[in-house]
């Protein structure tokens, strides 16, 4: 059970959050959404401790772990196995201890046990599953923590988070440095965390699959809805109907009242009955309607036409050192009016050939035909970091408009909700949403044909990436697209192309077929009919059971196998210092060597069973 009684905070002489008061379930999965700036973050540095609200309190029970990621990624020699591994404070520590050469046997003992109740024996298979979901193949996990990028780094900290298993998870944002396959990981293991969470997120998806509780924060107050996003946004449309009714009704009869005053109060017969209905009046409180939120506005000029196609790549090969291609024999054609979203797990090239159809890279073998009249629009995280905060976007627009009219250079800002004081505010006090829309207006200043985006959505809240979705959908030109955001991915791809072995090939299937086929690990699709694909899905379907139960039978012998070998060690102790091991200090010899005969027996059952469930799952993996 979480708290929130009353909680006030105050940033820079404005109200962030005011008052705000919900109790949240235990155990509850609790999405926490609202516009950017609305204070989720604040909100969430509260529930860690990092902020004292300015008044208010946060009630929770005393012993509760709270895990979060802290703002600085982790960094030094130390590789991402042993990172994850350390996370868990208790069994690092205990591990520690059991070597002590001077540690008494009670202790000794006392200690073997909490290693074995708190599953210490199988946390580096733990730690290397949670590394390998989020992208880590083996090889990675032995590098060094500074041998990788920030975004990389971030994984690191998620995986030791989720590795600590806290008592109450929070989470800010934590797709923002994930591609789709571990997004779609992430998702999978947050569905069976078996503590409380609150996850700030714009993942519609996520969002539907993964939380059972909304906390919507608007205008500093936050409101509890049951359900995933969906179920959020059909409560609050009701919601806001039944507001607007029942404020309608009460300046309904907030009029008659007034009227009746109005003709009444001079009488001396109606006095007494106008006072008493002025009286009425005053303790009358007034129905708040629900504020107003429209979508922001995005709008996309639109080019003017040219003949197809705009790009094609025969047998090309694409790297950055010669002789070293990230990509080979890429056969590809691009028309003025597709929708390609390119698929493929970070690392795989997917940003090589976006950087190659933006013209930033040149094959190094092969062919590449390209429209000479042809503008591109590219969209890079990187360009939202490298925006001047000193600058105002209005500033900004007019050196990259050069030329241009103030009229054509406010109208561009104005596609994209930049208009009035938000056009002259520094970009440094811009929200991360804020300066990502920026950079969209910015690379769409000269009506390209051809947007390619990547990871158009991170730091966009919801309503602001459905209004993208608009955008993309309205626009005229041609889009491609990178994005772990699969509602966008579904609503506006027409083409997949997956990027994988050193090479990209069309997907033939929707979104869908890719998210089987990941969590799957299945093949990739052929062309089917439909009847064929049902058929396959189901099969797909029976095999992911057969796995998770195989991998389970893994884990379950695995697990098995470590106890009994603590078992057998404390036995053997005991045998050849007898009276070392306060649970067997009464044994005789003969009753020691037949428990030892026993655990024996055991471990080559568990054995057995671990190697008979490891075969199957290499068979049907």
């Amino acid at each position: 059970m979480l708290n929130l009684n009353g909680i006030t905070v105050r940033l820079g002489g404005r109200t962030i959050l005011d008052r705000v008061t919900a109790s949240l379930p235990a155990y509850g999965r609790i999405g926490l959404i609202g516009r950017n700036g609305a204070g989720k973050s604040t909100l969430m540095k509260v529930m860690i401790g990092a902020l004292d609200p300015d008044d208010g309190a946060l009630e929770m029970p005393k012993a509760t772990r709270i895990g979060y990621i802290a703002q600085e990624a982790p960094a030094g020699d130390a590789t991402p196995f042993e990172t994850v591994l350390a996370a868990d404070i208790e069994r690092a520590a205990l591990l520690a201890e059991s070597e002590a050469v001077d540690l008494d046997h009670d202790r000794m003992a006392e200690v073997h046990e909490r290693l074995i109740a708190i599953d210490a024996y199988t946390a580096p298979a733990r730690a290397s599953r949670i590394l390998v979901g989020l992208g880590f193949d083996e090889a990675m996990q032995a590098q060094p923590l500074d041998s990788f990028s920030g975004g990389w780094k971030m994984r690191v900290a998620l995986a030791a988070l989720l590795f600590s298993q806290p008592d109450l998870l929070l989470l800010d944002e934590p797709s923002n440095h994930l591609d789709l396959e571990a997004t779609l990981w992430l998702e999978n293991f947050l569905k069976s965390y078996p503590a409380m969470m609150v996850v700030i997120s714009h993942e519609r998806d996520l969002l539907n699959n993964v939380v059972d509780h909304i906390l919507h924060l608007e205008g500093g107050q936050v409101t509890l809805y049951a359900g995933g996003y969906d179920a959020f946004e059909r409560q609050r449309a009701e919601r806001a109907a039944q507001l607007a009714a029942a404020k309608a009704a009460q300046d309904a009869q907030r009029a008659k009242l007034q009227d009746y005053i109005a003709r009444n109060s001079a009488r001396a017969s109606t006095a007494k009955q106008a006072q008493s209905r002025a009286k009425a009046l005053a303790k009358m409180q007034p129905v708040q309607a629900m504020v107003d939120d429209p979508l922001l506005s995005f709008d996309f000029p639109s080019p003017d036409e040219l003949k197809p196609p705009l790009v094609t790549l025969d047998l090309a090969s694409v790297g950055y050192a010669p002789g070293q291609p990230v990509l080979e024999r890429l056969n590809l054609r691009i028309d003025p009016d597709d929708r390609i979203a390119l698929l493929g797990r970070n690392g795989n090239g997917k940003t090589t050939l976006a950087r190659l159809l933006a013209a930033q890279l040149t094959p190094m073998d092969g062919a590449m035909a390209a429209s000479g009249k042809m503008r591109v629009g590219y969209f890079t995280q990187y360009q939202v970091e490298e925006l001047d905060g000193e600058d105002t976007p209005l500033e900004h627009m007019t050196r990259a408009m050069k030329g241009a009219t103030p009229g054509a250079v406010r109208g561009q800002l104005g596609r994209f909700g930049f208009s009035g004081p938000k056009a002259t505010t520094k970009v440094g006090k811009l929200s991360g949403g804020e300066r990502a829309r920026l950079a969209l207006a910015l690379i769409t200043r000269d009506a390209p044909h051809m947007l390619i985006l990547d990871e158009p959505t991170n730091h966009l809240d919801v309503d602001a990436r459905e209004a993208l979705v608009q955008a993309l959908n309205d626009y005229a030109g041609t889009v491609v697209l990178v994005s772990h955001d699969r509602h966008m991915l579904e609503l506006t791809a027409d083409r997949l192309v997956l990027v994988d072995g050193g090479t990209a090939k069309e997907f033939a299937g929707s979104i869908d077929d890719y998210t089987d086929f990941i969590l799957g690990k299945g093949p990739a699709k052929e062309k089917v009919s439909k009847a064929d694909r049902k058929v396959d899905k189901k099969a797909a379907a029976a095999q992911r059971e057969e796995q998770a139960k195989l991998k389970r039978a893994v884990s379950d012998a695995e697990a098995d196998l470590a106890k009994l070998e603590v078992v057998l060690t404390a036995i053997d102790r005991a045998m050849f210092e007898p009276g070392s091991v306060v649970e067997y200090r009464d044994l005789t010899m003969g009753e020691l060597s037949q428990r030892r005969g026993k655990i024996v027996a055991a471990q080559e059952k568990a054995e057995a069973a671990w190697l008979a469930a490891s075969e199957a799952l290499e068979r049907v993996g």
